[in-house]
């Protein structure tokens, strides 16, 4: 007599469940007292940079306002998102629940929450990594004075918002599942999930180099790069490969 039992997949499991709704009631408190409070700002992720830079950046219209690296940002700004973007909250959120509610129900609750957890850690570091040399290059153009400065203060703008996390949970998907056909609004045709992440990080890696928009695009990339090696070590250690 076999005992195997068939569980139902959790359609909205406990850890994406609760990592929405803390979400949510961010954004409600971004929209509703950030101005009054500053709290966007303040639980966003700063730069680090050195001394000299930051007593610029204090005392600079132009790079004004700043309010400095805390490592609190590092968890913190992975739980806010633009308050003038509605479609960024909705967007990383909709990826949490579509691919982040697969990759729960089969490692489970605990080591979800870790791996979600350590892919916006993941994309923070690499940010700040990206960022502090970006910083060092602000500096170098205003001590010599080169009119092309204005165009670098990006270096100490701040990043806010889970799409390093979510670009984890992408890149474990499509590790575990590779072949798994997706459909997008705007493409006819399905595309392997596999050839879609490559697709993104590819984006990402591009316009994080030649581009010059207001996305964190390196952090995106270190989520990615963080997610596929968790997943690459727990899929070797349990010698299982999902399709």
């Amino acid at each position: 007599m076999s005992n195997f039992r068939f569980t139902k997949p959790d359609t909205f499991p406990p850890i994406v469940k609760n990592l929405i709704i803390i979400n949510v009631l961010v954004f409600l408190a971004q929209v509703t007292i950030g101005r009054q409070f500053n709290f966007t700002e303040r639980i966003s992720l700063y730069p680090i940079m050195d001394a000299q830079l930051l007593e610029i950046a204090k005392n600079s219209p132009a790079l004004q306002p700043y309010y400095g690296f805390a490592p609190y940002q590092i968890a913190t700004h992975m739980f806010a998102h633009s308050p003038a973007m509605i479609f960024h909250i909705a967007f990383n959120m909709f990826g949490l629940w579509m691919f982040g509610r697969i990759l729960e129900n089969v490692w489970g609750p605990k080591r979800f929450l870790f791996f979600y957890l350590a892919c916006g850690v993941g994309a923070a570091i690499c940010h700040l990594l990206i960022q502090y040399i970006r910083c060092e290059q602000l500096l170098a153009a205003m001590l010599a004075h080169d009119p092309d400065w204005q165009n670098m203060v990006g270096a100490v703008s701040p990043a806010l918002g889970a799409s390093g996390a979510i670009m984890g949970i992408f890149a474990a998907f499509a590790y575990l599942f590779p072949n798994t056909e997706l459909y997008l609004y705007f493409i006819p045709i399905p595309i392997k999930a596999k050839w879609l992440v490559l697709g993104m990080a590819a984006y990402d890696l591009v316009i994080g180099v030649y581009g010059s928009d207001n996305v964190a695009h390196f952090a995106h990339l270190g989520g990615a790069l963080t997610g596929f090696i968790l997943v690459l070590i727990w899929n070797k250690k349990n010698r299982r490969t999902f399709y």
